[in-house]
């Protein structure tokens, strides 16, 4: 011996085949409220999931009849957790209740209206391990006749994109249409992909990656959360993917509140999110004077969709 120490080399540990790895527990989080009949499907597909460790329910407020289907269902299957009687403290809010109530290690966030297909959370759950953290990867959100549905994969979303896409000018005005942030008319890819914005219909994170970005900001109320929390996981050097094999089939529309509500905290969700994610004086300026032609333009859509109703 001279008395040299041999110098240490690190060695990346071997990466154990699938089969022979801990597979981490599962939760399903959805926040309902006055959902109607889409609900019993979609607490169905969740339950015939296999993967589904834990199904976690936050009641904001339903009515009779579907406040006792979820209290009987919970009394049956020991895997669901029903979190109620606190009001309808919107979706935000809700959700993260959802999250913290829940002990799983993959959270997989479901819209009420929403029908898992075959193998969505399998898919999910596979792709997002050994991503960086913070990751969200979120489902391939389809119309009941399976077509890709408007805000299952979209752009990122600005003051101008928004009233564009919104007014639909994008669509209808050739000169506009990069200004389009829906791309469900583009080809799906064929692999997982980045995109700037998921639909948040359904989508998981791991537990590290949500509490990473401190969940969903509860300054929303209904609608635009979803783009925040992309936005955040983006900017704090995190991954926002699109996955084109876990799909998932979202009715949309069938809450019983009013369209009008719903669009109106639609329009202040969007104004909020501008102004939060300015950056200097100007930008300020600008989110603060678009701010009620936005929320007036999300208000119009119902308006406009009646009045279509009615003439046809």
């Amino acid at each position: 011996m001279n008395g040299i120490a041999a110098p240490i080399v690190a060695v990346e540990p071997a990466r154990l085949p699938d089969f022979l790895r801990p597979r981490r527990s599962v939760s399903v989080v959805m926040v309902v409220y006055m959902t109607g009949e889409a609900l019993e499907q979609s607490l169905q597909c969740v339950l015939n999931d296999p993967l589904v460790d834990e199904f976690v329910i936050v009641d904001n407020g339903s009515t009779r009849v579907d406040a006792a289907r979820l209290r009987n269902l919970a009394d049956r299957d020991e895997r669901v957790t029903l979190v109620a009687g606190h009001g309808n403290v919107g979706f935000a809010r809700g959700a993260n209740l959802g999250a913290r109530t829940a002990r799983g290690d993959l959270l997989v966030f479901l819209n009420p209206d929403a029908f898992l297909q075959p193998g969505c959370i399998a898919e999910l759950v596979r792709e997002i391990e050994e991503r960086p953290v913070p990751t969200i990867v979120g489902g391939r959100v389809l119309n009941s006749d399976r077509t890709e549905q408007r805000g299952a994969r979209r752009g990122d979303i600005t003051p101008v994109t928004a009233l564009l896409s919104l007014s639909r000018l994008a669509q209808r005005v050739p000169a506009l249409r990069r200004y389009e942030v829906h791309w469900e008319s583009d080809a799906p890819p064929e692999h997982v992909a980045p995109v700037p914005t998921i639909s948040g219909a359904c989508f998981c994170m791991r537990r590290e990656d949500f509490d990473h970005v401190q969940g969903f900001d509860e300054g929303y109320f209904l609608h635009v959360e979803d783009v925040d929390l992309c936005w955040r996981v983006r900017q704090a050097g995190g991954l926002v993917l699109f996955h084109p094999k876990a799909e998932v089939i979202h009715l949309g529309h069938t809450s019983q509140t009013s369209p009008l509500r719903v669009e109106f905290h639609k329009g202040v969700g969007l104004a909020r999110y501008f102004r939060k994610r300015s950056q200097n004086l100007s930008e300020r300026l600008l989110a603060w004077a678009l701010s009620p032609v936005i929320v007036c333009t999300a208000i119009a859509r119902p308006v406009m969709w009646r009045f279509k109703g009615r003439a046809a």
